[in-house]
């Protein structure tokens, strides 16, 4: 099963590679067509090269070999992060390529659909992302089915063709004339050459997924790579002979059917035959985008653990698949396949040069990993390798010269970026986990905590604050508000908190309101320089997400603004009654710290919540990945921390549902018992920077944000990464 799986995406590229030769020669008039069948040898010939070079790396690599691992394992960090980004944009132009393919086919056999090519594209692109969210997996016989079918299709036709050709080729329709727009030349031959070399596309697929083959891997892998070349190689070679031998076969832009679709018509008429032709063409397109799907996610999760991208690219939804690499992949070529439209011909000028760039790096790498190795039999294997990366080499110089103009200068450009940023991002989580450990000796002590409640109204979310308050007991209680105009909250607040200090700042409807509680809350703090002050942010339970942004707009952005400026912000949410609740001290109050690393954010979390007098006082972590939850209980226990470490294993990768449901079992009801959930986070200078972290508290704090009974409380730690940068940057504004 391994075949139809790993060999979508390099098989499927028959149904264009042909044609995107045939539309450049097509420049220099019909008669230079009779040079698509060398020049498709020439690309035979590169592809048999390449496919002998990637079995030396699947021996090498048993555990996977992709450019990016191999690159980087044996040239450094740089060539590493290019072979990345070649491939990040090569699966990206993946989905874009064969999806618009995919569509010339199905509007090749339904003309009348050729207007609304750009949204079938996009829908497809949907369904496949749709379908890998919920958890689509690559199963064999998923994939079996399509590829054996469009294989033996293909075959069908190049071997009917071919005995129709013994008493004279048939002829397709004539469906427009060429007229030359240029004179033949070496230029114009390199071109076509480039085009052609799509061919190659998607045989790096294997080397990534040496693991999914069966024992022996390596052997198994090598044998499928074998079968896949002989047979793209005979089929590309089948089309281009019937492409230049079939009479009437033309390429140009804006044909109404593609050159396949035209030897199809040709062959079978326009019976059963071409329509099978392609739909399983678009079947095998299809499921060549797909593989996307896993490649892209896959490596952006290597990057990721790398830290090269940002750590969301680690995180896998419930359907234990990568999220977020899935979505960023699916826009990047919605956003292609608009900015081209849909065509075919103008995406493949971006398509090659990721292709051989990695292919030339992935195949240096092993010259490398030979002369350095020197296993038996390392000269043929160097050997081998070099011929693999000579030959890839100069054919990417090649594709850049010749394609530069016409699309090639885009990736080109965006690889370099792409390295530089990765190497940014890395140096920076660098920074950032340098100065988080730096201060780490032994637990902190708790500092003695000064509270003050945010509110806008007298409801049921004050009650439960002032009881909250109750149970921790701080070192001063006080109240700030932002009342409706006209609403004067003294008299009720009296009622419900005699004693304590509120503040009324104006109304909730003044432009200033947020900005108000923001320098009320400083003020607050720096009084108190040597202790906590937390804002106790009062909020009405909310049926959904949009409510809670329609309602607490203010509270959002002052929660966000107290936070970023190193405040602790706890939130208490209750359900909306008429009237609010007498006051009362909950009887049990559990604090759970939630912790994903030991350093000084954690620690000052763990100070913060040992002053609240809980209970019961636990760290909790949620086992994502076995080995980093195996160094967290070593380290911890290294550090000597008072407070235990509960893991919660989570078998569905769910981050936020297994913190829910671990909540749920103390049974909090908001009145008897609360339970107040810690969370470090992270404060840093730069604003660019801030979207690489926190991005787990946000998840927590979705999953927890309507439970009854549950305090969420933000410990934030200000950071001091890049920050000479950042005031360098605010000097030049002013």
């Amino acid at each position: 099963m391994a075949l139809p799986v790993f060999s979508s995406d390099p098989l499927s590229s028959v149904a264009y590679a042909t044609q995107e030769m045939m539309l450049v020669l097509a420049l220099a008039g019909v008669a230079a067509f009779s040079l698509v069948l060398p020049l498709a040898f020439g690309v035979a010939g590169l592809l048999t090269i390449v496919i002998i070079s990637y079995r030396q790396t699947v021996k090498a690599y048993p555990s996977g070999g992709g450019a990016y691992i191999v690159s980087r394992t044996n040239l450094g960090d740089v060539p590493g992060l290019a072979a990345g980004s070649a491939l990040l944009i090569d699966y990206t132009l993946t989905v874009a390529v064969s999806v618009a393919a995919g569509v010339a086919a199905i509007t090749s056999a339904l003309p009348g659909l050729v207007g609304l090519r750009l949204p079938i594209a996009l829908g497809l692109v949907l369904l496949v992302t749709v379908a890998n969210l919920r958890g689509v997996k690559e199963a064999g016989a998923l994939f079996a089915l399509p590829t054996y079918t469009f294989v033996a299709t293909m075959f069908a036709l190049i071997i009917s063709g071919l005995v129709q050709c013994i008493d004279g080729c048939p002829a397709a329709p004539l469906t427009g004339q060429i007229e030359a727009e240029a004179g033949l030349s070496l230029f114009l031959i390199l071109r076509a050459f480039s085009s052609g070399s799509t061919a190659l596309t998607g045989v790096e697929a294997i080397s990534d997924g040496v693991l999914a083959f069966r024992y022996p891997q390596s052997r198994n892998a090598a044998t499928t790579l074998g079968v896949m070349g002989i047979m793209a190689v005979t089929m590309f070679l089948g089309i281009s002979f019937l492409a230049t031998h079939v009479e009437n076969v033309v390429a140009f832009e804006g044909m109404e059917r593609t050159v396949n679709a035209q030897i199809a018509l040709a062959v079978f008429g326009d019976g059963p035959g071409f329509f099978m032709v392609q739909f399983v063409t678009a079947a095998i397109l299809i499921l060549a985008a797909n593989t996307a799907y896993a490649d892209f996610p896959r490596l952006s999760w290597f990057l990721a653990r790398d830290r090269f991208l940002p750590r969301q690219f680690l995180a896998r939804g419930d359907r234990l698949v990568f999220s977020n690499g899935i979505v960023v992949l699916a826009v990047m070529a919605g956003l292609l396949l608009i900015a081209f439209d849909a065509e075919v011909s103008q995406l493949i000028q971006l398509y090659v040069v990721g292709v051989f760039t990695s292919f030339t790096l992935s195949q240096s790498g092993m010259v490398r990993h030979w002369l350095r190795t020197r296993t038996a039999g390392w000269q043929r294997s160097a050997l081998v390798n070099g011929i693999g990366a000579t030959t890839t080499g100069v054919v990417l110089v090649i594709v850049s010269i010749t394609k530069f103009s016409r699309g090639a200068w885009i990736v080109l450009v965006a690889i370099p970026l792409l390295v530089v940023l990765m190497h940014r991002i890395h140096r920076h989580y660098a920074d950032v986990s340098l100065e988080l450990r730096s201060d780490v000796a032994e637990p902190l002590a708790p500092k003695p905590n000064h509270m003050v409640l945010v509110l806008d109204r007298i409801d049921e979310s004050v009650s439960r604050a002032l009881s909250y308050a109750r149970a921790v007991n701080p070192a001063s209680l006080s109240a700030v508000a932002v009342p409706a105009p006209g609403n004067d909250l003294t008299e009720a607040w009296q009622r419900l908190a005699p004693g304590v200090e509120l503040r009324q700042l104006g109304s909730s409807t003044d432009s200033h309101a947020g900005d108000n509680i923001l320098e009320a809350l400083r003020a607050a703090s720096e009084r108190h320089p040597n202790s906590t002050t937390t804002a106790v942010v009062c909020e009405t339970l909310s049926e959904s997400m949009v409510e809670v942004v329609r309602r607490h707009r203010l509270a959002l952005r002052v929660k966000a603004g107290l936070v970023g400026q190193g405040l602790v912000v706890t939130n208490v949410v209750a359900p909306e009654v008429s009237e609010p609740s007498p006051v009362e001290e909950p009887i049990e109050h559990h604090v759970v710290v939630l912790v994903s690393g030991v350093n000084r954010a954690t620690m000052r979390a763990l100070a913060y919540a040992e002053g609240l007098g809980g209970t019961t006082l636990r760290a909790l972590t949620v086992n994502l990945e076995t080995e980093q939850a195996d160094a967290m209980l070593h380290a911890w226990d290294d550090w000597g921390v008072r407070v235990p470490l509960e893991l919660v294993d989570s078998p569905f990768r769910t981050l936020g549902d297994s913190i829910r449901d671990y909540v749920r079992d103390l049974q909090p009801d908001g009145r008897r018992t609360v339970v107040t959930c810690v969370l470090p986070e992270f404060v840093l200078p730069r604003l660019r920077y801030r979207p690489l972290h926190n991005q787990t508290a946000l998840i927590i704090k979705g999953a927890l944000l309507f439970e009854r009974g549950v305090v969420v409380t933000s410990v934030p730690i200000r950071l001091h990464v890049g920050e000479r940068d950042a005031e360098h940057e605010a000097h030049a504004e002013v």
